[in-house]
């Protein structure tokens, strides 16, 4: 008898996760609240321009080719790829500017023209960090990477690299300050400090100088509307519009699930590329009670603001522009997509993204009226207009709007990854506490990339291949 899985949420995981499932012979059904598939990962169309709807900026194409292959699908083929090579810039409120190539020595070379002796220093903390990553990676692709995984590989040779935090890792390097604050920007993307964040965070610039950092043509949305494609070919429904309200268990495991409609949709399995934790506390009724009291002990990411822009100038590189307005705020980023695409322009305009991070500890109590004047704020900051002579507004959003708009559990995108969640195993993909459950997305895995995400549905799909077959 063919067995029967539902998959609550088309998000990256759940579109890899049903497709690896539908190739290992299950019936799959993949319910989708909003109309299209991708969650944050899609794509929104606004006055004829196509822009990532999400707070997403870089692809990593490293994690996203595993997934693609795991699922027997050539990335490059279904998916165009541009290699950016000017990739970003970031500008003190002191006045330094740091900017970063995929060419590690002419980042190198810029760094020591300013700071005499830095740019090598530069070079050995990135050779480092790419021998780590050559030892680590494979911890990437198993669930869960526990103990013994370490001694494999000599990986166990990067323990104390693993303990310690981003912050301690880049204060060790001797860099000067502005190009600390540049390496460790990305933890402003996600929502935390250099001092709290895990330390695989410092692989980021080995990558991009290596594998290099890319622009998928079309925009990110392209991603999720290809595994879609995969899905369906492969025989995996998609029900879209469709919310569920709860996951049924009897006997203590899962038997299926409800949606707000009254529907019942009977499962041997379900897997959640909902929010992990909004999984446990509202979809959930017998999650134990001491999980759920954990588990709301974990901090939030909230995606922060965004606003959806046509300017009227072509931008120059880099990629992306980042502002540091000191005081210890986070970052706001620039997206100019028109750098490798310029065929984006429509009638004198091109798309842009303007982007603030915001936590959820400051989002969820400001309410509607505190985080509209933190996207206020951040619209009237001139060092984004320096290049441009006019510009549109053609939408925003902020916390409240990106959680109506993607039925994200109070607003936010998940667990940040601190040192500490990713030390202490994240979410599991199998579920410990309720039999038949388990969970995709980047709760289950140690970032909020779109590969990682995809990443996160395979192995789900595999842990329940492990039990069902």
């Amino acid at each position: 008898m063919t067995r029967s899985i539902v998959i609550v949420g088309a998000g990256m995981g759940g579109l890899t996760a049903s497709l690896r499932l539908a190739q290992r012979g299950f019936r799959v059904l993949v319910i989708e609240a909003r109309s299209q598939p991708g969650g944050l990962a899609s794509a929104i169309e606004i006055d004829g321009f196509t822009f990532d709807a999400g707070p997403y900026i870089l692809l990593d194409r490293n994690g996203l080719e595993w997934a693609f292959r795991s699922l027997g699908l050539e990335l490059s083929k279904l998916v165009s790829l541009r290699r950016i090579e000017d990739i970003y810039q970031v500008a003190s409120e002191d006045g330094a500017t740091v900017r970063f190539y995929s060419d590690l020595e002419r980042t190198a070379a810029g760094f020591e023209s300013q700071w005499p002796g830095s740019g090598r220093r530069y070079i050995e903390f990135v050779t480092g960090c790419k021998k780590k990553y050559d030892r680590l990676q494979r911890l990437l692709y198993n669930s869960p990477s526990g103990p013994l995984d370490l001694l494999r590989g000599r990986a166990w040779t990067s323990i104390p690299f693993l303990l310690s935090s981003l912050g301690g890792v880049l204060s060790r390097t001797g860099l000067p300050a502005a190009v600390i604050d540049a390496i460790g920007v990305w933890t402003h993307v996600a929502g935390q400090r250099v001092e709290d964040a895990p330390s695989v965070m410092s692989f980021v610039p080995a990558l991009f100088h290596s594998i290099g950092a890319y622009y998928p043509v079309g925009g990110i949305g392209v991603i999720p509307q290809a595994l879609a494609s995969a899905a369906q070919a492969a025989g995996v429904e998609f029900r879209y519009d469709t919310r569920i309200a709860r996951i049924r268990c009897d006997g203590g495991r899962v038997s299926g699930v409800e949606t707000d409609r009254g529907e019942l949709f009977a499962a041997d399995a379900v897997v959640s590329n909902c929010n992990g934790v909004g999984t446990y506390l509202n979809l959930v009724e017998s999650t134990p009670q001491h999980v759920r009291r954990e588990i709301t002990k974990l901090p939030l990411q909230s995606p922060g603001v965004i606003a959806y822009l046509a300017v009227n100038t072509a931008h120059r590189p880099p990629y992306l522009r980042f502002k540091l307005p000191g005081g210890g705020a986070f970052c706001r980023v620039l997206v100019t997509p028109s750098v490798m695409a310029p065929d984006l322009q429509r009638d004198g305009w091109w798309p842009a993204r303007l982007i603030a991070p915001m936590t959820h500890s400051v989002a969820e109590p400001g309410g509607a009226s505190g985080q509209r004047e933190y996207l206020d704020q951040m619209l009237a900051e001139p060092w984004w207009r320096e290049s441009i002579t006019d510009y549109r507004i053609l939408a925003v959003r902020t916390p409240r709007e990106w959680g109506a708009e993607f039925n994200l559990y109070r607003d936010s995108m998940n667990p940040v990854m601190t040192a500490r969640f990713m030390r202490a195993g994240r979410l599991a993909h199998r579920s410990p506490y309720v039999p038949g459950l388990y969970l995709a997305g980047s709760a289950t895995h140690p970032g909020q990339w779109v590969s990682f995400c995809a990443v996160s549905g395979v192995l789900a799909a595999d842990r329940v291949c492990e039990d069902l077959n």
